[in-house]
This record gives structure tokens, C-alpha cells and sequence, in this order.
């Protein structure tokens, strides 16, 4: 298939140093007439040939930052449309679409608008008009055909065709849309709506990362599946084997066993099931436990081979063919960059190629990378460390070799430089300045910090069994006081030592001063309105907050400032940090998650909405709880543990997902529905709890494991330089990575769609 001719102006240049190559290249022709329309341009006194060589290089080198395909478009019009397509404010604009329409089923049909979920206190929620969330739902799938056209557009139909993400989102849209018409043809009153399933669709393809991990789970499912039948037979083994062992029918025991827990086959898998995530121990044995000890080595047994070994084993399957086949998504992210920053590479060159009256060159002038850089959209520390580097190389050109190690500087953490102290002339304050900027005075304040700690922690010993009226607060009050001002006192002094800019350029510091200001405020609220303590301190409530409420609040700011040593303790400040990137890093793994709720919740919707039915007579239940068996679904109220709302069934996936009493669900769930409900429950737990989470563990791990080999790195200081110490996913991995053959890279430039390069 042909491209448009203004695609192929300029094109990539000829073979550097010499033309003999150009008859082993099919594509010397068309390269060569691209080098022949840039030196036209020149030629003529135009630069447009040459600005839009420009701007291809800019495409690439942003392409290569955010780890982008570089197979679209590269004519101007598609250029100019590329950048606005993936500018931070379009990109803004679609993100709160997709967040629209996931939020519509909080308000749709079923709707959540109601203080509670409880069936027996929820009153009638308000019901949106049909038409009214149809009406934003219809612009939502609009943009997303606005979208879907684009996306087109810029890739070219040829390659749109061979994309399965772009052909799925094309026939998601469709199959939404007739819904639609459906919905609005029926008055709303259809009880499924196909679309809502389909709506997280719409967050998948909207994120490379979300992607490569769908992929990465969808790769490891063959080596779960081994370990999750073996699992299989281990409990229908012990099924089998625990039907058989407690058929007992004169012994109390065995017989109460049975009918709990063995009395048919469903029943008996269910409760082993249970207790694979020892949700039920040991009450699951307890009935034969009672009777004869021997008993309990079927149990314990059970626990051990399948607990202990069969789901730890399924673990380290799940965290090693993860990190297999994620290594292998990031190594093509790593390959996406290089092979944007090489095309941009050939691109500029080819400038050099084009020039009448000059030999053949072999490089890139710094001047033409540089006027490329300054138009390329990238975080300012990298671009100013890129300029430093080029400007260093002097007026000779740039290798391909020391144009692609240029953009190393992408990958180096931030280091924060921070404003110089401010110079005294008095040796007296020059003294006091050492003292009050050295890390010793650090400590100091993490010793006092302590000391408010242990003050509070003992006070609320003392006083935990004191009523707030009967509490005499004048010695927690005097000390809070003490306490305080010295914080002040600290502040001040570190001010004094860094200066206020160099003080506000530590965040530890920014989060110090913050809470010490509070603190500062709260006091002398509560001095104004109680006056000073005294013995016997105990004034009535006035305002908004009483006594014990405005020393509550004052307290809890003390504990949560005391976070200001996690940085002294290099143990602490691993796991600090670890967290902290697991915050960052959680975007695709915590977007699957949605996707996966999301799913499930729409689904238990439509299986299970009215089937938990608020008891007839009293709300409160003292009669029927009474009634009902210990541990019951009723006896417990679980009431508000109900699918009949998309908010309600969220926190009901929830709480099955952290499977402590899910056995309550499954049985109450089989009762009021029927005995296939446990199909529903038990994919969610594997889902959720089997694979979901030992993903999480997996990526716990490797940010662990990242952060520990590297606990050895000085740590800032006061006054010293701080570091933003945050590893994005893709870096984790980058020191155990393969770097992309110059071949390979070359090899992919000349299949590109819409370029065409002899080498």
C-alpha cells in the first residue's frame, strides 16, 4: 500500500560515506529523493525542509521519553495533530472522560446515593431520570469515537488493522453504543446493560503500563495452572478422605462434624476451601478436636501441605514468571527508546547529508540537536543536563553512539540543590550556625520528639480508664506547652542556620514547620479559651471543640510529627521509601485492580441485587439474633454486605477479598440466592486474593530488594543534599537489562511505515 507523498518529505538520509551502499538498499530511491527535496528547500532560501526534519526528530526524542511507539504518521499536519493528541492537557481531558463515565454506575440504576447500604436502615435512593446519566454516557462514547478516529488517523489504517487493542476499541464502542439505543428504545428499563461490562475497557487501552501487565498476567497464567490443579487434587483428596473419616453415627462428635462441615460433598469442599485461607480454624475441627486429639492431624495436615507449601509455592510461581515476563515488556519499552532516540538520530543527520557544497558527514551538529531540544517537551533538569553535555563536546559532530548515551540523563534520579547558607561575619553566630546546622542537632530534636511521645503514651495509660469529665489535664497541658515551644525554638534556629529558602528546600523541613505551625495555633486557641492550666483543670466546653477534644487533636499532630526520624534510621527510611514508590508505581497494578471491581461488581450486581432482604419486625434484631447460629450472616448484622448498589457491592468484593469470615458470605449467599453462588465468590477470591495479590507481592519485593542493594548510598544529612529517591518501573530493572544491537535498531527504522532509511 502506497503512502501519501507528503509523508516521504524529508524522509531519512542516504547511507552515510558514500553511495555504494545504496545498491544494497531497496529503498535508496526514496530516501535519496527525500535528501534531494531537503536541499531543494535550502536551495530555494526556505527552511521548511529542514524545520520539519526538525520536527520529526522532536516526534521521535518525546516518542523515545515516554517509552511511544514510533510507527505513525510523520507528515507536518499528523506531527502537529501527534503532539496535540499526547499533550498533558488532552491527555488530562480523556483520563477525566474515562473517570466520568467509570463513575456513572455509582449513579445509574441502581443508584448509591443513600447514607447507608444496610437493608434494614437504607431508605429509598434517588433514581436518575432516564435520559439524564444516558446523556453523559452518549458524550463519553463520543469522545471515545473522536478517540478511536485519531488514533487511526496517526498510526495510518494499514497499521491500525494489524492493531488488536485498536480493532478491540473499535468494536467495544460499537457494541456500547447499540446498548445505548437499546436502553433509550426500552425507556431504561432493561435489567442488563451489556456497555457497563465493557466500560473499563476504555481505562485498559488508554495505559502502555496497565497493558504490559494484563499481558504479563495473561503470560503467567500456564505456570499457575499446574500448581492450581495440583491444588485441585489436594483438596478433593482430602474431601474424599474427610467424607470417609467422619461418618461416624453414634459419636456425638463425629456426627456434629458431619453435619457442620462434611454433610455433602459441596459442603465438605467448601469448608476446606475455607480453611486453605484458615478463615474457619480451628473451627472447622473443633466438633471432632472435642472428642479424640487424633483428629486434628487431618486438619493440621491439610493446612500444612496446602497453606504452607501449595499457595507459598503457587507465590513464588506467581513472583517468578511475573518478573520473567515483565522483564520482557520492560526490555521492549527499553527498545522503544533507543529506537526513537536513534531515529531522531538519522533523522538530524540527514541534514548534514542534504547541505550542497559539503563533504558527506557522519553525525549530528550540536547546534541542530540543540535547536531540536529546545522545542522537544521534557522535565527541565534533564534538558538542562542534555545542553551541558552537548555544549561540552564542543563544534564537532555527534556520533550515534554519544548522541543515544545523551539521553542517559533520563534515567538519573533528581538531586536537589539546595539555596547556600547565608554568610555571618560575627565568629559567635558563625559558632552557632555550625551547631544549630549540624546533624547532631537532627537528633536532638528526634530525642525531644521521642520524649512527647512517651509522655502521651503514658498518659493514656493512666487515664484509660478515667472518664474525659473526671481527667485532670494540667500536667499533659503544661508539658504539650514545653514541648511546643521548644519546636518553635527549632524552627527558628534551623531558619537561623539555613536561611529561610535553604530551611523550605527540605521537605522534612516543610513538613516540621507545617505541623510546629499548627501546633503553635492550636495552643494558643486553646490558652485563649481555657486560660492557663492549673490544677484541677477542667473547664466546661466552649465552642467548637472542648478541652479534651483540642488535646486530642494536639496530641495526634505530635505523634504524626514524629514520622521526622524515618530519614535518620536507614532501616526505616528503606521501607519509607519502598512505599513511596509503591504509591508511584501502583498506577497499572492498581488499574487492573479497578478493572477487575469493576467487573465483578457490575456482575454481583446483576446475580445478586435484592436478594438480601431486610429481616420482617424490630430494625434492631434483638429477637432474631438471638434465634439465629452463632456466627450466622444474620447473627453478625452483615446486612449492609449486600450487592443491591455498585458502592455496596465495591466494599462486599472487599471484604471477601480479605477472606477473614468470607465463609459467612458463601453460606449466607448460597441460602438467599442458591448453592452456584459460590462459583461467583470463589473466582473472586482466586482473582483477587490468589493472583492479584501475590502480583502486589511480587512488585513489594522488587522495590525491596531495589531499594535494600542500595541502603549503602549516603543519606542526606541537615544541610547536605537530598534526593528524590523514586525509581519508576521501568528503571528497577534497567542495570539487568539487555541494550538494544545497533542491527536490530537500524533493521526496525527501515520497516518503519512511513520512513525510509539506507544504511
Amino acid at each position: 500500500m502506497a503512502e501519501p507523498q507528503d509523508e516521504s518529505e524529508p524522509l531519512l538520509g542516504p547511507t552515510r560515506g558514500g553511495s555504494g551502499r545504496g545498491r544494497d538498499c531497496p529503498a535508496a530511491a526514496v530516501a535519496a529523493a527525500a535528501v534531494a527535496t531537503c536541499r531543494s528547500a535550502q536551495v530555494r532560501g526556505t527552511k521548511a525542509g529542514q524545520e520539519l526534519c526538525i520536527d520529526q526528530a522532536v516526534v521521535f526524542i518525546e516518542d523515545a521519553i515516554k517509552y511511544r511507539s514510533i510507527n505513525h504518521r510523520m507528515d507536518a499536519s499528523a506531527m502537529w495533530f501527534y503532539r496535540w493528541y499526547y499533550s498533558t492537557s488532552c491527555q488530562r481531558i480523556l483520563s477525566f472522560i474515562i473517570f466520568l463515565i467509570l463513575s456513572l454506575a455509582f449513579v445509574e440504576t441502581p443508584s448509591s446515593l443513600t447514607s447507608s447500604s444496610d437493608v434494614r436502615f437504607r431508605r429509598v435512593a434517588w433514581e436518575p431520570p432516564c435520559g439524564l446519566t444516558e446523556s453523559v454516557e452518549l458524550l463519553c462514547l463520543l469522545v471515545f469515537v473522536a478517540d478511536v478516529f485519531v488514533k487511526g488517523y496517526l498510526v495510518g489504517w494499514s497499521q491500525y488493522r494489524s492493531s488488536p487493542w485498536l480493532l478491540a476499541y473499535l468494536v467495544v464502542l460499537v457494541v456500547s453504543l447499540i446498548d445505548w439505543i437499546v436502553s433509550l428504545s426500552v425507556i431504561c428499563w432493561e435489567t442488563i446493560r451489556i456497555r457497563r461490562l465493557l466500560r473499563p475497557f476504555f481505562l485498559l487501552q488508554n495505559s502502555s503500563m496497565m497493558k504490559k501487565t494484563l499481558k504479563c498476567i495473561r503470560s503467567t497464567l500456564p505456570e499457575m495452572a499446574s500448581v492450581a490443579l495440583l491444588l485441585a487434587l489436594h483438596l478433593c483428596l482430602f474431601t474424599m478422605f474427610g467424607m470417609l473419616l467422619f461418618t461416624g453415627e453414634k459419636d456425638d462428635g463425629l456426627s456434629k462434624e458431619r453435619l457442620t462441615y462434611f454433610r455433602n460433598l459441596p459442603e465438605a469442599l467448601t469448608s476446606l476451601l475455607v480453611l486453605l485461607t484458615t478463615a474457619n480454624n480451628p473451627d472447622v475441627m473443633m466438633p471432632a478436636y472435642s472428642k479424640k486429639r487424633a483428629y486434628c492431624v487431618f486438619f493440621i495436615l491439610f493446612t500444612v501441605i496446602g497453606s504452607l507449601f501449595l499457595m507459598n509455592l503457587l507465590t513464588a510461581i506467581i513472583y517468578n514468571q511475573f518478573r520473567g515476563y515483565l522483564m520482557l515488556s520492560l526490555q521492549t519499552s527499553l527498545f522503544r527508546r533507543r529506537l526513537g532516540t536513534r531515529a531522531a538520530y538519522e533523522v538530524l543527520a540527514s541534514l548534514e547529508d542534504g547541505r550542497e557544497g559539503h563533504p558527506p558527514a557522519v553525525g549530528v551538529k550540536p547546534e541542530t540537536f540543540l535547536w531540536a531540544l529546545q522545542k522537544t517537551h521534557m522535565a527541565v533538569h534533564c534538558k538542562r543536563a542534555i545542553e551541558q553535555k552537548v555544549r561540552s563536546h564542543g563544534d564537532r559532530l555527534l556520533s550515534a553512539d554519544e548522541f543515544q548515551k545523551l539521553f542517559n540523563e533520563l534515567d538519573k534520579r533528581v538531586i536537589k540543590e539546595h539555596p547556600p547558607r547565608p554568610e555571618y561575619h560575627s565568629p559567635f553566630l558563625r559558632s552557632a550556625q555550625f551547631l544549630f546546622g549540624h546533624y547532631y542537632f537532627d537528633y536532638l530534636g528526634n530525642f525531644i520528639a521521642l520524649g512527647n511521645l512517651v509522655s502521651i503514651c503514658v498518659f493514656l495509660v493512666l487515664d484509660s480508664d478515667v472518664v474525659p469529665d473526671n481527667r485532670d489535664d494540667f500536667i499533659l497541658g503544661v508539658l504539650n506547652s514545653v514541648f511546643i515551644l521548644y519546636y518553635q525554638v527549632e524552627m527558628l534556629l534551623k531558619i537561623f542556620a539555613l536561611g529561610l529558602w535553604g530551611y523550605l528546600s527540605y521537605l522534612s523541613n516543610v513538613f516540621d514547620g507545617f505541623l510546629t505551625l499548627v501546633l503553635l495555633v492550636l495552643e494558643i486557641s486553646t490558652l485563649a479559651v481555657y486560660r492557663f492550666p492549673h490544677p484541677g483543670w477542667k473547664p466546661q466546653t466552649v465552642g467548637l471543640l472542648s478541652l479534651w477534644d483540642m488535646t486530642r487533636l494536639v496530641n495526634m499532630l505530635i505523634v504524626f510529627r514524629f514520622l521526622r526520624i524515618i530519614p535518620n534510621i536507614k532501616m526505616m527510611a528503606v521501607v519509607a521509601n519502598t512505599l513511596l514508590d509503591l504509591v508511584r508505581n501502583m498506577r497499572a497494578f492498581a488499574g487492573i485492580l479497578v478493572v477487575v471491581y469493576y467487573i465483578f461488581a457490575i456482575i454481583g450486581i446483576n446475580l445478586f441485587r435484592g436478594v438480601i432482604v431486610a429481616p420482617s419486625g424490630n430494625s434492631s434484631l434483638s429477637t432474631v439474633n438471638g434465634s439465629e447460629p452463632c456466627g450466622s450472616f444474620e447473627q453478625l448484622e452483615y446486612w449492609a454486605n449486600n450487592f443491591d448498589d455498585f458502592a455496596a457491592a465495591l466494599i462486599t468484593l472487599w471484604n471477601v477479598m480479605v477472606v477473614n469470615n468470607w465463609q459467612v458470605f458463601l453460606d449466607a449467599y448460597r441460602r438467599y440466592s442458591g448453592p452456584w453462588s459460590k462459583v461467583y465468590f470463589v473466582s473472586w477470591w482466586l482473582v483477587s486474593s490468589v493472583v492479584w495479590v501475590n502480583l502486589f507481592l511480587a512488585l513489594i519485593l522488587e522495590n525491596f530488594i531495589h531499594k535494600w542493594d542500595r541502603r549503602d548510598h549516603p543519606q542526606h544529612s541537615l544541610g547536605a543534599p537530598e534526593a528524590f529517591y523514586h525509581s519508576p518501573v521501568e528503571l528497577m530493572f534497567r542495570e539487568v537489562l539487555e541494550e538494544p544491537v545497533e542491527e536490530d535498531l537500524l533493521e526496525k527504522l527501515r520497516r518503519h511505515p512511513h520512513l525510509e532509511l539506507c544504511r
